[in-house]
């Protein structure tokens, strides 16, 4: 990893992108404007090739030279990216993803025309609907922009809001927070709780979807309001997305006002996934936990002895994302042939301790076998445990042998194993 660099948020659909970037000394993310001095943050998710020559254009640069030399503006990138479609284009066929890949460069490369004194370290992109597919997709290319594995963050879009909200000034946040997303159309309605009753704190986010009238925007507006903040005391509310444009909102703005904050803006994301990389790395005290779709429900862990102590080391986190987590360690058996995994809800005291026992293992004296053991989420409640013989150096060589277990939390039976 590189010694000290800037980070790199992008907010990301088949429409529009907002780049964020956050360097050290900087009190809060920057977000970059196309428009020197404006607040016009969001990049159209286009890709032109200029006739006869290897140059390529993003954003409103490729509308302009598309209808300039009447060449079409490839638009959709994120969607055909997914879809691996190919494209032909000026005389050649080109896979979308490489065009995605243009395109992400170029975002990064705005982030860095302003930041000149560092090199992007790390990279955080945020999606409407993070899926499997989507999420290894957008890891290969992070990884062919130069970013590793441990340095590329991708989450969807409640995640982002998550990290936004808690790294603002805490009087916004006393309370439940609310966001509404309104574009093409389509309100979402997205509340934020946070229960300061864990440690950590837990925060859970729910998202309904509600009609509006196009003819009476702010009449609905309002009644959307009312209904969602109905039986919530809430601090803030912010507002994102096209669909507010324009000066149509009046008897909403007023209710929305009524004894709570509210903002309106377009890089609430993109300013998220810096501070989700700059919680990552540690920089940011937090004391908050998000199981959200993509997360883990519970924690996995196993006990051990560090020096005569008895100690939990823990290989999963609730609330690690379920497409990027691993955990790994290496123990070595005391006059046991059996490993025993913890699994625990985040907000509970009890725990389900499953038993592994390794009854192929060659007969040893007592601490003389090391093992590997390493963790994987299938999903948000199932894992796979993956378990190595490595030997003891060159005193007892390896069997070569392991085994594979998977775990899933069901609520009437925690953690229950198949042997693979």
């Amino acid at each position: 990893m590189k010694k000290q660099g800037y980070y790199v948020g992008i907010d990301l659909d088949d429409k529009y992108a907002v780049v964020s970037f956050y360097e050290p000394g900087m009190k809060e993310p920057q977000t970059v404007s196309m428009v020197t001095g404006s607040d016009v943050f969001q990049v159209p998710v286009l890709i032109a090739k200029r006739k006869g020559l290897g140059q390529w254009f993003v954003g409103e640069e490729a509308k302009r030279i598309a209808e300039k030399q009447q060449v079409t503006a490839i638009d959709q990138l994120l969607s055909r990216a997914k879809k691996k479609e190919t494209l032909f284009i000026d005389g050649e066929y080109y896979h979308a993803e490489e065009l995605l890949l243009l395109f992400l460069k170029k975002l990064i490369g705005y982030a860095g025309g302003i930041s000149t004194n560092y090199e992007p370290q790390m990279c955080a992109i945020s999606v409407e609907k993070l899926e499997k597919d989507l999420a290894k997709l957008l890891t290969e290319l992070g990884e062919r922009l130069g970013f590793d594995k441990e340095e590329l963050i991708v989450i969807d879009r409640k995640a982002a809001f998550y990290y936004f909200v808690f790294n603002q000034q805490k009087e916004l946040w006393l309370h439940d927070v609310h966001l509404f997303d309104y574009r093409d159309g389509v309100m979402k309605c997205i509340s934020l709780h946070r229960n300061n009753n864990t440690v950590p704190q837990l925060v859970s986010i729910s998202e309904q979807t509600a009609e509006m009238n196009q003819e009476e925007q702010d009449e609905s507006f309002c009644q959307v309001l009312s209904e969602c903040m109905k039986g919530h005391v809430v601090s803030t509310v912010y507002l994102v997305g096209n669909g507010f444009d324009g000066e149509w909102m009046k008897l909403s703005l007023a209710y929305m006002c009524r004894g709570r904050r509210a903002f309106i803006g377009k890089n609430l994301y993109a300013k998220g996934c810096c501070y989700a990389v700059m919680v990552s790395q540690n920089e940011i005290p937090w004391s908050y936990t998000y199981i959200g779709d993509h997360e883990m429900k519970v924690n996995v862990s196993l006990k051990v002895k560090n020096r005569g102590v008895e100690e939990f080391y823990t290989l999963l986190r609730a609330g690690d994302n379920c497409y990027e987590a691993e955990g790994a360690c290496e123990v070595i058996l005391s006059d046991t042939r059996n490993i025993s995994i913890w699994l625990q809800l985040p907000n509970s005291k009890q725990a389900n301790v499953e038993t592994l026992t390794l009854s192929d293992l060659p007969e040893r004296e007592s601490k003389t076998t090391r093992l590997r053991i390493t963790a994987k989420p299938l999903s948000d409640t199932k894992i796979q445990i993956q378990i190595k013989d490595l030997g003891f150096g060159e005193i007892v060589k390896s069997s070569n042998l392991h085994w594979e277990y998977r775990c899933r939390y069901r609520e009437e039976h925690y953690g229950r194993f198949t042997v693979m």
